[in-house]
């Protein structure tokens, strides 16, 4: 199968340039055809406002480059990962014109919330999910604290909702857990649309063997959302046992200040590493803590590189991270912003090594069955290849 896969880096390098790359690595490897077609937010410094306004809702420069690409490659299915902004809806068109099936993996929540985080002031905002216009987004300035920015990701969201470009242009979304399955069906996907993948973690770390960890461990970013203050402050109740924070974010100078002024001498901030090197500081951890709060993240990659690695995470219960992590199987749940119960929980953890250790094989065994490359490899291509065939049936 010839597949086109298609993806706009953000400025910011983060997550879904690494999903993109290891998807496409990975239908290399199986022997398939992939032309790729990427652009990269970088280049919206060389563009004026009202220029890179329009590209947003509609980028004929895109469309008309997978337009020749259609026709040069002649692809049997194209898949997108992130079209925000330089790439826009509009090359889903090109793809409808030439009659590629067209697959949407499904990020981050975008189309529910002009943010694309579901969050704001602290907690779990739905406001926008299921209105045409999310005027909310807008009132509140939720697009990078801005009302004009916000303003325009609403129109963009509002024009292709009018347009049916979701419904009709779309022929299959790819979404990562359960969880937002449904919060996307809620939103006003069709439901008949929306295929489970999870990620995978490819090349396979190996299992740590029989190492019961030397401290407790933090990797993501350094925000609010992510439960970093929880987690810093649940350490003054903990500073006996050691922290590795591996991250970067807003609140880098913070995290280190509030270090020092609290002397939690148990408590490193890790430099970045390389993938070997992360995989090792891994497998030297008891176990990971995974404390997002009031944050619907779309999946966490890394709980699942934790479990590749032989080792549970303590995660907070919040939208996805409680279907990924089985509370008292591959790790312990705690209540999303309560420091009181992610320090008893830690507290617990790291009193109890041959449970986690029990709870780690488990871990690995999940890995295996469900993130593998190889599992993932077979999910994907069923997806390709049912919309295929629907193509074929309507055409």
């Amino acid at each position: 199968m010839k597949v086109l896969v298609a993806h706009n880096y953000y400025q910011q390098p983060g997550g879904e340039d690494s999903i993109f790359k290891a998807e496409t690595d990975l239908l290399r490897r199986y022997g398939h055809e992939v032309i790729e077609y990427t652009e990269s937010n970088e280049s919206i410094n060389s563009m004026n406002a009202v220029a890179a306004a329009a590209n947003t809702l509609w980028s004929f420069n895109s469309k008309s480059k997978l337009t020749e690409i259609i026709d040069r490659a002649n692809p049997d299915v194209a898949h997108f990962h992130n079209t925000f902004l330089l790439i826009s809806p509009s090359a889903y068109y090109a793809c409808k014109e030439k009659n590629v099936p067209v697959i949407q993996s499904l990020h981050n929540p975008r189309l529910l919330c002009p943010a694309a985080n579901l969050y704001r002031d602290g907690k779990v905002c739905e406001d926008c999910v299921g209105k045409t216009l999310p005027w909310p987004g807008v009132v509140h300035g939720c697009y990078r604290h801005s009302r004009s920015q916000t303003a325009l990701v609403a129109t963009m969201l509002t024009l292709h909702r009018m347009l049916g470009t979701w419904d009709r242009v779309i022929d299959t979304f790819i979404v990562f857990t359960e969880f937002y399955r449904k919060k996307f069906i809620e939103g006003g996907l069709p439901p008949e649309k929306i295929a489970l993948k999870p990620h995978f973690v490819d090349p396979d770390p190996g299992c740590r063997n029989g190492r019961k960890g030397e401290y407790a461990l933090y990797i993501g970013r350094l925000d609010r959302e992510k439960g970093v203050n929880t987690l810093i402050e649940a350490w003054r109740h903990n500073n006996n046992i050691p922290l590795k924070i591996r991250g970067d974010g807003n609140l880098l100078g913070e995290v280190a200040e509030y270090i020092n002024r609290n002397n939690l001498k148990s408590v490193e901030i890790v430099r970045r590493l390389k993938r070997a090197e992360l995989n090792e500081l891994i497998k030297n951890a008891r176990f990971l803590v995974w404390p997002s709060e009031g944050y619907y993240e779309t999946f966490g990659l890394v709980a699942i590189e934790s479990f590749a690695c032989g080792v549970p995470v303590i995660a907070s219960r919040a939208g996805a991270l409680a279907e990924n992590v089985r509370d008292g199987y591959t790790g312990l749940h705690f209540t999303p912003g309560d420091t009181d119960d992610l320090s008893a929980k830690v507290n617990w953890a790291w009193n109890h090594p041959e449970e986690m250790a029990l709870m780690g094989r488990a871990a690995r065994r999940e890995y295996e069955t469900n993130y593998s490359s190889e599992k993932n490899y077979r999910i994907l291509l069923g997806i390709y290849e049912k919309a295929v065939s629907e193509k074929k049936v309507r055409h």
